[in-house]
């Protein structure tokens, strides 16, 4: 089952359920856009306003950028490694971590949705669709090959609005 998009407010619930390392993660993801292997695999020395991140699945090149106070967040959580150290600091903390935070603090909450760390990546394309209006935009800033893919991302609030009113109208009123 695929993950699926989230709304702003539970956005915030599910940040604010998770740890604080993997919080940092998230708000990295939310930010830039990025899978989260590639947010996990970011070095200390990549901290910078603007810097280029090589993406693990596709191998394309991608820059991307960090508003200040995150930046400093993250230079303040950096380990020597890693942005992003595992128990073992020569190692990175493993995207099953992040997930499994993740799947807790939605499941604290009862969201009804699939909810895994790349939900956020489709909050990021939703963000960025209401802003530029332009999928082509959005496909780039995500990095895709087609245009197919990102309106499955761009468009992932209306798809999550359609699934779960539907539920309610099958149901005779509002899902309890």
């Amino acid at each position: 089952m695929k993950t699926e998009y989230l709304l702003d407010r539970e956005v915030d619930l599910v940040l604010a359920a998770l740890t604080p390392e993997n919080r940092l993660v998230i708000r990295t993801a939310l930010v830039t856009g990025l899978r989260i292997g590639d947010v996990l695999a970011l070095r200390p020395d990549q901290l910078k306003p603007h810097f280029w991140v090589r993406e693990m699945k596709t191998g394309k090149a991608r820059q991307v950028g960090l508003p200040g106070p995150l930046l400093s967040d993250l230079r303040s959580a950096a380990g020597t490694d890693w942005v992003f150290p595992g128990r073992d600091p020569r190692k990175h903390r493993t995207r099953q971590a992040v997930w499994k935070d993740v799947k807790r603090a939605a499941e604290a909450f009862r969201l009804p949705q699939n909810v895994g760390p790349h939900s956020f990546r489709k909050v990021y394309a939703v963000d960025l669709m209401r802003k530029y209006g332009d999928i082509a935009k959005v496909r780039r800033a995500l990095n895709h090959s087609s245009e197919t893919i990102t309106v499955i991302y761009a468009l992932a609030d209306r798809q999550l609005e359609a699934k779960y009113s539907r539920r309610r109208t099958r149901s005779g009123g509002k899902k309890s």
